[in-house]
């Protein structure tokens, strides 16, 4: 049965909330190998782990027509719910773009927020125990309705129904490579792979490891770790509640799965359930009893707080008065009928989402992370001049002479901030 803790065993609630990143130097050791490999060896080096590590033996790039007579394959219910989901994350990806605009901040002094779309991006979509069209429309997408009009997809194993996903989301180009070798073609470019300004996308801890590699010369999203859920609720249906817990925990065998209550009755209850509608085969067995639990809370407060130290990938809360006092989370279910699982296919948010952690500092991938924005800036001569005093006693104070002469030659003063004139 799911464990009950109190709120009050320190150890066991960190054990539960705090989950880590585990790195294994062994193979970030051999991820920094391939790396380099492919860095080096280009499309040769890549030919050769494609061929090792997922059995790509043909060409790596997939032909729009070989793509199109895939998709077609895919049974029509599946291709009209791709539909359903890819117009609604359309929907919300248009919204996400960041606004350019122009602020006169003073008189001669206008400052403006110019935003671009980036001009290629990389999405990787994993091809492990089952397929994932729906991480393709979620990186694909908002990648395009920020503008982005090169969006180049690498995948292991892209079944059928992943490249019915690539023609709905109007990706550029697929390519059947996975892995380490996959995040360095993208970061790097090789003969054949275009070099993209950023890699998003989850993936196992080869990619994981790789797009920290890759990090200082190609944008990356975030780190994306072991799925999290943790339910907020202190009434509610039992069996809603347990059928989330086994949802998310049905990922991986290290997802984690952490339902926090006042109620120790309904906390009881769940506990059962999830016990008896536990699949006796799959991951979700083994990650509730290595990260699942239940946190018995003394009041709202201390469920709240608890919460918030988590900030997990999902949070589900029972009602909306609960959501203000959130501040920390991936993305945010209110109420019963807002069932996480949703939000993984069709509501138009976005399931990549930070982990382990990530979500104290940002929320998960948007159009606006598809975008540049520059700040340009233009001083009329009376501007500088408005502002310019200030400029120069403070890049004095700083030591930075040649910071202030840079402003006194055009007005004419010393560069001793003390408004002395000098000759031009």
């Amino acid at each position: 049965m799911l464990k009950i803790v109190e709120a009050g065993n320190r150890r066991a609630v960190i054990a539960l909330l705090s989950a880590t990143r585990t790195r294994d130097a062994a193979t970030e050791r051999r991820v920094a190998q391939i790396v380099a490999g492919v860095r080096l060896g280009g499309d040769a080096a890549l030919a050769r782990y494609a061929k090792k590590l997922d059995g790509v033996t043909g060409a790596l790039e997939i032909g729009e027509d070989e793509i199109r007579a895939a998709a077609a394959t895919v049974p029509a219910d599946i291709r009209a719910a791709l539909k359903v989901a890819a117009r609604n994350i359309r929907k919300v990806a248009k919204r996400q773009v960041p606004k350019g605009w122009v602020e006169t901040v003073a008189p001669g002094v206008t400052v403006e927020n110019r935003v671009t779309p980036l001009d290629r991006v990389g999405c990787y979509v994993p091809g492990g125990r089952y397929p994932l069209p729906s991480s393709l429309l979620m990186t694909a997408i908002p990648a395009a309705a920020a503008g982005v009009t090169d969006i180049v997809v690498a995948c292991p194993r892209p079944e059928p129904v992943v490249l019915a996903a690539a023609l709905e989301a109007g990706v550029t180009r697929v390519f059947r490579m996975g892995g380490a070798h996959a995040v360095a073609a993208m970061a790097y470019g090789t003969e054949s792979i275009p070099r993209v300004d950023k890699i998003v996308g989850p993936g196992n801890r080869w990619v994981a490891a790789a797009k920290a590699q890759i990090a200082a010369d190609c944008g990356i999203d975030f780190y994306a770790g072991p799925s999290e859920i943790v339910i907020v609720a202190s009434s509610g249906p039992a069996g809603w509640i347990a059928a989330d817990l086994i949802a998310q925990a049905e990922h991986d065998p290290d997802a984690r799965a952490v339902f926090i209550t006042t109620s120790r009755s309904l906390a009881e209850r769940v506990a059962k359930l999830v016990d008896q509608r536990m699949p006796e085969d799959g991951p979700a067995r083994a990650a509730l009893a290595a990260h699942g639990g239940i946190i018995l809370a003394t009041d709202t407060k201390q469920a709240i707080a608890l919460a918030n130290i988590a900030a997990a990938e999902h949070l589900v809360v029972d009602k909306e008065s609960l959501v203000k006092e959130m501040r920390c989370a991936g993305s945010i279910f209110v109420g019963p009928w807002s069932a996480q699982v949703a939000g993984d296919y069709a509501i138009g948010t976005n399931h990549v989402l930070p982990t382990a952690g990530t979500a104290r500092v940002r929320g998960g991938l948007s159009a606006a992370d598809f975008v540049r924005q520059v700040t340009v800036q233009r001083l009329t001569e009376a501007g500088l001049r408005r502002i310019g005093p200030s400029v120069i006693t403070l890049a004095s104070a700083e030591g930075l002479s040649s910071h202030a002469d840079s402003i006194g030659v055009r007005m004419g003063v010393a560069a001793t901030g003390r408004g002395t004139r000098r000759g031009k």
